[in-house]
């Protein structure tokens, strides 16, 4: 009903599990029960699950994004560096304990043992994965690394977001070396693979 309004909260106990809460105006599915809030005679909905409704909220996100970025600049095609025809010092940015990272050092150890391999952890998924991606990424600067390969296996848009993020696309940007993403299965796209 558009005109009916109904009070809602999330106790942080439930909040902490998600990877972002909604913003005014975003339309969402909530799960919880209705109580009766007797200090203001409300009726209200105490929620323990709210996510996007479908996946058309999150794509819109992505798209605004994607856009916003693009008129800056930052997808521009002057800015893609050869990667380097050997490379001395290679950096891995993703998950400590992930498939990923063992897939990448097997490989590597195959095809390039000499490469020396830095690995630079992260959280890859949740609501710290943001922070945690940037961190990794100026870690891996930092650390002279001559091409840096930022990675996470495949999983739900939801599990992705983390590299649909602002802050990690404009640190994908300030590399100063080659950087190549493979996040999710090869059918996925993330704003740091336009970057």
């Amino acid at each position: 009903d558009s005109d009916a309004l109904l009070r809602g909260v999330m106790w942080r106990t439930h909040a902490d599990r998600h990877g972002g809460l909604p913003r005014p105006g975003d339309l969402v599915l909530a799960h919880g029960y209705i109580g009766f809030y007797p200090q203001r005679g409300d009726i209200q909905l105490y929620a323990d699950l709210i996510a996007p409704a479908g996946a058309g909220l999150l794509h819109a996100r992505f798209e605004e994004l994607k856009a916003r970025l693009e008129a800056e600049g930052l997808f521009s095609a002057e800015r893609k560096r050869p990667l380097p025809a050997l490379p001395r010092r290679v950096a891995l940015v993703t998950a400590a304990q992930g498939a990923a990272l063992q897939d990448m050092l097997t490989v590597l150890a195959r095809r390039c043992p000499l490469v020396e391999v830095l690995v630079s952890p992260c959280a890859v998924q949740g609501e710290r994965a943001p922070d945690s991606i940037v961190e990794a990424l100026y870690a891996a600067y930092a650390a002279g690394a001559d091409l840096v390969i930022l990675a996470r296996g495949g999983g739900s848009l939801e599990d992705l977001m983390a590299f649909n993020d602002e802050a990690v696309a404009r640190a994908v940007f300030a590399s100063p070396v080659p950087l190549i993403t493979g996040v999710g299965h090869e059918t996925d796209t993330t704003i740091v693979d336009y970057v």
